[in-house]
């Protein structure tokens, strides 16, 4: 009988340090991701080129006031601001690729969700190049903050896309390259 029950003991610390290390490959495997993604991990590891990224250091693109903002959009980079509650993102030229920070700058975003309301995202673009390539660039930007909406556990059922009736702004083409959140 203790020769049964010694076998059912060693199955069972056998499938305990089975799951436990599954657990711990998990955990390193979403580190891994987030930091391949370049989506900052809760210890604010840097991104890559892969995913979200920026044009500038992480520290220096971080959520700014409207001047700083505007010259970082100017600049032709990737940044990231919040003006009067609405977060813009700010594309290179010819790219989607998300600023560092963007994590950063959604938190507001996401608090307001979860309290009820819909983040509604915008796409715009400059009047340089072909028109519905500028469209398709516009649009690939806006899912590319949904997904970093989603990736900070947002549902998409609590996003809305939405496409401005004036897509093009009246200012600099760097200002035009953008995508707001607001919400609703």
């Amino acid at each position: 009988m203790s020769n049964q029950n010694d076998d059912g003991q060693g199955v069972m610390w056998t499938v305990l340090i089975g799951v436990v290390l599954l657990a711990i490959s998990l955990a390193i495997g979403v580190g891994l991701y987030w930091t391949g993604k370049g989506v900052p991990a809760a210890g604010g590891a840097s991104a890559s080129a892969t995913g979200v990224t920026g044009a500038a250091p992480a520290g220096s693109l971080a959520v700014s006031d409207a001047a700083s903002g505007a010259a970082n959009a100017a600049a032709d980079g990737a940044s990231v601001r919040v003006d009067n509650g609405v977060v813009k993102f700010y594309f290179a030229s010819g790219s989607a690729e998300l600023a560092a920070g963007a994590r950063d700058a959604l938190a507001d975003v996401v608090k307001g969700v979860a309290a009820g309301q819909t983040a509604v995202i915008s796409g715009f673009h400059d009047t340089t190049g072909d028109p519905a390539q500028n469209e398709e660039l516009a649009k690939q930007r806006a899912f590319a903050v949904r997904d970093a909406l989603v990736s900070l556990g947002i549902g998409e059922d609590k996003l809305e896309l939405h496409k401005p009736e004036a897509t093009t702004a009246a200012a600099s083409n760097a200002e035009a390259r953008r995508v707001e959140v607001a919400l609703r």
